[in-house]
């Protein structure tokens, strides 16, 4: 999530990967095993129309001043941004005037929530079903960042980008891997075009990371791969170690833009559920508790 403006090298980058269209998914229903995997973390979101989100599983990222990407909102803990509701969690972004613990004001309010501290891993399969937000300046994304952040600071944690999706282009979702010597606009980058708008319907956006192989999926279709061979010369892949997890809504920047006359408040990603397998040992099928 957090990178520079991509427009121009990115945009010759994308064409050198090559684009793939996708058709609909029809709801994207999640199935019910996994031949190959087994399950060893998830969130249902299945509490209590109004819970907040599981404090076991989920902590907080607050505050405004632009996430290194000029955006506009600040992250918040109320249930106003990020609460259970339907058996879903809604993440909701506000157009409202808020000040937030670091003092500064901002014009919209959302919430970004990580597992930093509760649950980090190194491989597997990570996925997603969400339904995405509409609209112009509009920016929501699922996404890993190496659990060294702290100590290594970014790029050198590592970053991988499982869905991000911009509102000025309904059709398209983007994967992404970030490290030292080719972040922000230089990450290597695919995206994927389905028939339709993405937040017309749920989807499952997942990646399958081993050894030196992470590949990218829109509800089971498998649209990218990236490897070492993938990264510019002299640069080296930081995908060994364990990561976490990070959900968020987030409100203009360089990449999506900003909103418009177009865009209307409030916009809500919403998550039926996110789930974490290993590879099943001998290759048994793992299913759903």
């Amino acid at each position: 999530m957090k990178r520079a403006l991509r427009f121009g090298f990115a945009a010759l980058a994308l064409l050198a990967l090559g684009l793939l269209a996708l058709g609909p998914s029809v709801g994207a229903q999640p199935p019910a095993s996994r031949e190959g995997w087994t399950l060893v973390w998830s969130d249902e979101f299945d509490a209590p129309d109004g819970s907040r989100p599981d404090p076991e599983k989920w902590v907080y990222d607050l505050g405004g001043g632009g996430w290194g990407n000029e955006e506009l909102q600040t992250y918040t803990d109320r249930a106003e941004n990020a609460a259970i509701h339907g058996g879903h969690l809604v993440i909701t972004a506000r157009a409202e005037r808020f000040t937030g613990g670091d003092g500064i004001t901002r014009e919209y309010t959302s919430a970004r929530l990580k597992t930093l501290g509760r649950f980090a891993q190194a491989y597997g399969r990570f996925e997603a079903r969400m339904q995405v937000p509409r609209g112009q300046g509009i920016w929501p994304a699922f996404w890993m960042l190496g659990a060294d952040f702290a100590t290594a600071g970014w790029p050198a944690c590592g970053e991988i980008d499982i869905m991000e999706h911009i509102g000025k282009e309904p059709a398209n979702v983007y994967g992404t891997i970030h490290g030292p010597g080719y972040a922000g606009a230089d990450g290597p980058s695919s995206h994927v075009a389905l028939s339709g708008p993405v937040a017309d319907d749920f989807h499952v956006f997942a990646i399958e990371w081993e050894p030196e192989v992470i590949r990218w999926y829109v509800d089971d279709r498998l649209y990218a791969t990236k490897t070492p061979a993938d990264l510019p010369a002299g640069t080296r892949w930081v995908f060994d170690h364990d990561f976490f997890m990070l959900l968020n809504l987030a409100v203009g920047g360089r990449w999506p833009g900003y909103p418009d006359e177009t865009t209307t408040f409030p916009q809500a990603l919403k998550v039926d559920y996110v789930r974490v397998y290993k590879r099943s040992p001998e290759g048994r099928t793992s299913v759903r508790p």
